[in-house]
């Protein structure tokens, strides 16, 4: 996008928020970058400068614009919608592998060496794999200045600066403002309750919540989600620690609050949040794709900028996958529960009804299969898989390979097309991930008019890819269940 200067040039022009986190307009004049709906009068074209990222912006000598904020523009969402070298890069850099293993940790998880990661980085992005966690470092150093009333010492550590020194110069050279004329500018927007960090998660209009905040609430398992106040509520195991979110659908933005025991945690969490909302999807390319097709139109009218329901923990997602098989969603429910009760490490919540955290793969390895009320061969599956993800032998972490891992899933015993499409577009996050023989899309695709058996099915989707995975939740929100539907107060 960023390479097309007449169309960024057009985009600043018209203020198109659409653009926001595609690229960045950097101004000659004034030194400063901005996202491409800024409310300030557009610069001469001739002072225009465009990079594809913000650390691009800030190794070029540029500083972030105090009236757009162009650090806390929604992400490219590109890097959820590949699944190449980069995309995969950036979608670790996003859940803090730099800060935690350096370089070298990231070049592994990736599977390639130190220089072909940075080279590669370097040539799309115009940024290093350092510089692009350094940007996600201020980011998130400006979140707690703004949002918390920690000591700035305790900022520069959580936000992942090695010294106060390094954080204090950082904050100065992105944001013109050193940390204290911060937190002076943003006086009176401080959490609301001690302990917690309030802030916004701006995304891409259009944005339909009814499905994506449905279909979390609805197969929510009881002690680690739950609908409070307007809210979808959950734990989240990070790195550090553990932490309860609570997420409510606005009119803008989503509203965030978090409670980490471990303020190193944030940028992590809000990376995790996102990702599981779907918030750096672009609705208006995908939604131009489906209303192509004239049965599918009718559907992306009605509720334009339905979101992907994800999920915070790729192999906490596959359990539960497992766990649906072939029966009902409050089956499903009771069986992950039982699990989280027995198996999850408990958690204080003072704000709500909050018990555990959902267990790790390495407790549940240990479970006793007769202790499980399904058949033996869904045991059986459930044990394999479990042992496969505690072992490490598969990847559905944020940098994972989607075609490894789906030919790895494929390959355990039990584990069929319907439960690997499933993982590939929940904990997997891959936009085309499509689940043909699921009930809902079979009873969909005959209320439409739509081929009901998976193989002329998936052919006749293929005019939807590479968003199959957002046709599924135009082709679900057809039917009266509950995931489709954001509970009553």
């Amino acid at each position: 996008m960023y390479e097309c200067r007449e169309r960024c040039v057009r985009a600043v022009q018209s203020k198109d928020a659409r653009f926001d986190g595609w690229f960045f307009t950097a101004v000659l004049t004034t030194k400063i970058y901005c996202r491409p709906s800024c409310p300030v009068a557009p610069p001469k074209v001739e002072n225009m400068r465009f990079y594809p990222s913000a650390a691009a912006a800030q190794q070029a000598g540029f500083r972030a614009c105090k009236r757009c904020r162009p650090d806390a523009s929604p992400g490219s969402p590109e890097w959820n919608d590949r699944a190449d070298l980069v995309a995969r890069a950036m979608r670790l850099i996003g859940d803090g592998v730099v800060d935690r293993d350096g370089v070298p940790g990231l070049a592994t998880r990736l599977g390639y060496s130190v220089r072909q990661v940075q080279r590669q980085l370097q040539a799309e992005l115009g940024a290093g794999p350092l510089a692009l966690a350094k940007a996600q470092r201020a980011q998130t150093a400006r979140l707690l200045i703004e949002t918390s009333s920690l000591q700035m010492a305790d900022v520069a550590f959580a936000a992942g600066f090695s010294s106060v020194r390094a954080f204090n110069e950082t904050v100065q050279e992105v944001f013109a403002l050193s940390p204290t004329e911060l937190r002076s500018r943003a006086k009176g927007s401080t959490t609301a309750a001690p302990g917690t960090i309030s802030l916004r998660l701006p995304f891409r209009a259009p944005l339909t919540p009814d499905n994506l905040f449905g279909h979390l609430i609805a197969t929510g398992v009881p002690g680690v989600e739950e609908w409070r106040d307007g809210a979808y509520r959950r734990t989240m195991r990070l790195p550090h620690g553990h932490g309860v979110v609570a997420l409510k659908p606005l009119a803008d933005h989503i509203g965030c609050q978090l409670s980490l025991t471990d303020q190193r945690d944030l940028a992590i969490a809000i990376s995790r949040c996102r990702r599981m909302l779907d918030l750096d999807a672009d609705p208006v390319a995908v939604d131009d794709l489906l209303r192509s097709d004239p049965l599918l139109a009718p559907l992306v009218e009605k509720a334009p900028g339905r979101r992907v329901p994800r999920t915070v923990d790729g192999a906490e997602f596959a359990v539960r996958a497992v766990l649906g098989q072939q029966v009902s969603t409050a089956a499903a429910r009771t069986h992950a529960s039982r699990l989280v009760r027995a198996h999850g490490d408990a958690v204080d919540d003072p704000a709500g009804g909050l018990t555990h955290l959902f267990p790790r793969m390495e407790a549940l390895a240990g479970l006793d299969p007769e202790s499980l009320a399904f058949p033996k061969s869904r045991r059986t599956t459930l044990t394999t898989l479990i042992a496969t993800l505690a072992a490490g032998e598969i990847d559905l972490g944020a940098g994972s390979d989607w075609d490894k891992a789906r030919a790895q899933l494929a390959a355990l015993p039990g584990i069929g097309p319907w439960t690997v499409e499933s993982i590939a577009m929940r904990a997997l996050g891959d936009p085309d991930a499509f689940v043909a023989s699921d009930l809902g899309i079979r009873y969909a695709a005959r209320d439409l008019g739509l081929p009901e058996a998976p193989k002329p099915l998936i052919a006749h989707a293929r005019a939807w890819r590479p968003w199959r995975a957002y046709a599924v939740q135009y082709l679900w929100a057809t039917g009266d269940h509950a995931i489709n539907k954001i509970p009553a107060e």
